[in-house]
């Protein structure tokens, strides 16, 4: 296998992770009857987005390097909201 051959690998995985995640928020949206974006979406996210940032970076595509960029920053914050909800609640419980 080439280095090139590799990297379409690569890339094309990347964009299969992107694929998942929607994949993922329609069919929990349509078992639950509303619009939902659970939490594997956000892990699909960002795998696709290093994956395809790794992508970028070896095509040298400074256009995609900064759309991935960003959208990983994005992706991880979201998480970060996510996870600093759940605490919160925890030590709610705790209290009570």
């Amino acid at each position: 296998m080439t280095k090139e051959t590799i990297w379409l690998v690569i890339g094309f995985s990347g964009q299969a992770c992107f694929t998942c995640r929607f994949l993922v928020q329609w069919l929990v949206s349509e078992r639950q009857k509303k619009s939902v974006i659970p939490l594997a979406f956000w892990y699909f996210s960002i795998l696709g987005g290093i994956t395809l940032l790794s992508y970028a970076i070896y095509r040298k595509d400074p256009v995609f390097i900064l759309g991935q960029s960003t959208g990983l920053l994005i992706y991880l914050r979201n998480l970060y909201f996510i996870y600093q909800e759940k605490h919160k609640k925890s030590l709610c419980l705790k209290t009570d």
